[in-house]
């Protein structure tokens, strides 16, 4: 298979992603974590409980992806980080959302704002 078809199949996975998915990748972007980890940096951002029942399944499903790796912290606990290609899907997600706001200066100055607000945290 060759690279091009590999990007092709990337952009066709990453665009079938559910929001619920692509906020975990988001998450992960940040760093490594464990499944609880993530349950509340979910429930932080939607403000509201989010059950085990919806989020291992939705990271088995990107593991089985190829967009997140989990790895064993102890007999119990799992960890889960973003993989190289996770990180270009967010990447693929994040162009799309920019091209279609970014219309005339004034919307590039505010994702300019954001960006040098991120980096200033």
């Amino acid at each position: 298979m060759s690279e091009a078809q590999t990007e092709t199949e990337l952009v066709s996975i990453a665009r079938d992603l559910t929001a619920f998915q692509q906020n975990i990748l988001v998450i992960l972007s940040e760093e490594a974590m464990y499944g609880l980890a993530i349950k509340r940096e979910l429930e932080s951002y939607y403000d509201a409980e989010v059950n085990h029942g919806r989020l291992y399944p939705n990271l088995d499903d990107l593991v089985e992806l190829g967009l997140v790796e989990k790895s064993e912290l102890d007999k119990r606990t799992n960890q889960y980080e973003l993989t190289e290609k996770g990180r270009k899907a967010v990447l693929d997600r994040l162009d799309w959302v920019v091209g279609k706001y970014v219309t005339d200066e004034d919307r590039a100055a505010d994702v300019r704002g954001l960006v040098d607000d991120a980096l200033d945290a």
